[in-house]
């Protein structure tokens, strides 16, 4: 299934994780209207594409990156303007890319510490694995192969979901400041 980041924040806001807010623009006047609603002093303009790596991606012929920072309405147009009905290249997309017909205008806030946080499906065990690292982000591929051992794992079932005490173990492991487990665990727990 593929789906935009827009739509998979979505479902996550539904499902009780917390998440930025955002709109989904297609015109670099909307994208404008956007930063202004979203009343914060730095927004993410994010190309929607079915592939990973947009931020380090490019926009073909041009240097523009595929997720970039607008700190005015007039940055979140010209940065719209720079993406939509262009085509992004990026590692996943390989030379061919493709075409934005969307962008994400998100709200930015404080980045006080930057983890990486997925379920993905162990499929020896046969069961999903909630894994997380604290030096993920944009570059956790890279991570994967030359730190494995930076990505920690906790299997969990699907019935149930993950438990507190592995919610809990996990922020231990990842190294969190104990004032943020509750926040942590919470936010484990509504993801898996």
């Amino acid at each position: 299934m593929k789906i935009h980041e827009f739509q998979a924040k979505e479902l996550l806001r539904v499902a009780g994780v917390p998440v930025l807010n955002g709109k989904v623009v297609r015109t670099p006047d909307e994208a404008a209207d956007a930063f202004e609603s979203l009343g914060t002093p730095v927004c993410a303009v994010k190309a929607q594409i079915h592939a990973g790596g947009r931020g380090k991606g490019h926009v073909e012929g041009s240097e523009q990156r595929g997720v970039e920072l607008a700190k005015s309405a007039d940055d979140a147009s010209r940065i719209a303007q720079g993406l939509l009905n262009k085509t992004l290249v990026t590692i996943q997309t390989g030379p061919e890319g493709q075409i934005v017909r969307q962008v994400f205008v998100e709200s930015g806030c404080d980045i006080q510490q930057e983890l990486y946080c997925a379920i993905l499906v162990d499929r020896a065990a046969g069961s999903p694995v909630l894994i997380a690292s604290t030096a993920g982000g944009m570059d956790i591929e890279e991570v994967a192969v030359k730190t494995p051992e930076l990505i920690l794992s906790e299997p969990f079932d699907p019935d149930r979901g993950l438990g507190a005490y592995q919610a809990r173990l996990m922020a231990s492991k990842l190294g969190l400041p104990t004032a943020s487990w509750r926040y942590a665990v919470q936010f484990f727990q509504a993801l898996c």
